[in-house]
């Protein structure tokens, strides 16, 4: 089933349309507005794989489980600077869009590195390292704190770990390298920003930029790997490479786990963000183990110049986009989806919705100068994707009556980075990220 709109101008119910400096407003009757760039399009397609009812299988189990889960809390939580990132409640942005309540799980904060890769960049690192001192040993793997201290520096500081990204997820491999002790190269595509180079480089990294799109870096970042004796820690996997990027995705599980302990009762939808759908796939495990067939619907939200979840959902199968993936949802500029991620996300994603990069700055607007009564958050241009989602079917009657949207509906979303790219937040936010945080204190 997929709908289409371009402008969002009768979905049952009585509208006032009017234009002002390029925006189409919508206003309800009931006086919830949310505005729209003029003429842009968004797309829902339901996932026809999806069952509820299917039961949690055992080769999902090889992917996430609750003992992986278990493990990667016990690590992570011991880290220092560890703690549960806030759970926001926006109830008057709740009632603008006609849902119960609407809950932002900011990761801004998470380890000062500002967003959620830090919970899987950092942690497949430091489990690469264990499993790699005990083949070296031939003892069993040493505890992640024990290399920490620097108690195996003498094979650590041998090692070189690297990785492709568009950003963040290169931020926490830096950040995890450091930490452990190891060598780390990280390689940026064309389109990464020069402050995301440098955010990375803080960490100790070198880093290579390579030509071409997200896709061609992973491929550079592989082929430097096989010529030097490097170890990838991606976070996609592709035919023949799955250990890493499953304990990348199992420490994601612990934002999941969280926001989940922090909801008063079960949410009814989730949307979360994709890129090659590792935190997705992440998010959509833990919910289908803790709730089974009661899990809430997981609606994936896809750049519309980068929708390779659109492109796999439609087709049934694992389906790249090809071109420069050009989107202001940097984080999410990939073509090919992750295949352990596909794993999880061909029965237990109920959708996906493409939307358009001209939404992205309204919507960090509207987080960063929220309605009354709701807390101001610094959003990043990846982490409002799910929010976007949200609000673009929440204002048509067809779609969310496809999504089975309603007044009485508990929604979930992930706020996936703050301004990890300080000077690209300022210019569409028009405020700096610190100015947004200050005044939420005020």
């Amino acid at each position: 089933m997929v709908f289409r709109s371009c402008r969002i101008q009768d979905a049952g119910r009585e509208y006032g349309i009017w234009q002002e400096r390029g925006i189409l407003t919508v206003m309800t009757t009931s006086s919830n507005a949310f505005q729209v760039p003029q003429g842009e399009s968004f797309e829902l397609l339901r996932n026809r794989l999806a069952d509820s009812a299917a039961s949690w299988s055992a080769e999902q189990d090889a992917v996430l489980s609750d003992a992986g889960l278990s493990q990667a809390r016990t690590a992570i939580s011991s880290w220092p600077g560890y703690s549960s990132t806030p759970l926001l409640s926006l109830p008057a942005l709740a009632n603008l869009l006609g849902v119960g309540n609407l809950h932002y799980k900011d990761e801004s904060s998470r380890f000062g590195l500002g967003s959620f890769k830090a919970l899987g960049g950092a942690y497949a690192v430091g489990r690469l390292l264990q499993r790699c001192i005990a083949a070296e040993t031939g003892g069993a793997e040493p505890d992640m704190q024990a290399i920490l201290n620097g108690e195996h520096v003498n094979i650590v500081s041998r090692m070189t770990v690297c990785c492709a990204t568009d950003g963040n997820h290169g931020r926490s491999v830096a950040w995890g390298a450091e930490r452990f002790g190891c060598t780390c190269v990280i390689f940026i595509h064309a389109t990464v920003s020069e402050a995301r180079r440098q955010a990375i480089e803080r960490y100790g990294a070198r880093v290579i930029r390579t030509e071409g799109n997200y896709d061609d870096s992973v491929r550079a970042a592989q082929q430097a790997a096989s010529d030097n004796d490097w170890f990838v820690v991606s976070d996609t996997s592709y035919p023949g490479y799955v250990d890493i990027p499953r304990d990348v995705m199992q420490g994601y599980e612990l934002m999941a786990a969280e926001a989940d302990e922090q909801l008063a009762s079960r949410p009814t939808h989730v949307f979360i963000q994709t890129g090659v759908g590792g935190v997705a796939a992440a998010v959509a495990a833990y919910f289908t183990r803790r709730y089974g067939k009661d899990r809430p619907q997981i609606i994936l939200a896809d750049p519309d110049q980068s929708a390779c979840w659109l492109a796999t959902l439609r087709a049934g199968e694992p389906t790249a986009v090809v071109g420069d993936l050009d989107t202001v949802m940097a984080g999410l500029a990939c073509g090919e989806v992750s295949l352990l991620a596909w794993t999880i996300l061909r029965q237990h994603a109920d959708a996906v919705v493409a939307i358009p990069d001209s939404g992205v700055a309204p919507m960090m607007r509207q987080m960063a100068f929220p309605l009354d009564g709701d807390p101001a958050a610094v959003a990043g241009e990846s982490a409002v994707a799910g929010m976007l989602a949200l609000a673009l079917v929440a204002q048509v009657a067809e779609t969310r009556e496809a999504l089975h949207l309603s007044s009485e509906s508990s929604v979930l979303v992930f706020g996936t980075e703050g301004d990890t790219d300080p000077e690209l937040y300022q210019a569409l936010v028009g405020k700096s990220g610190d100015e947004v945080r200050q005044q939420a204190t005020c």
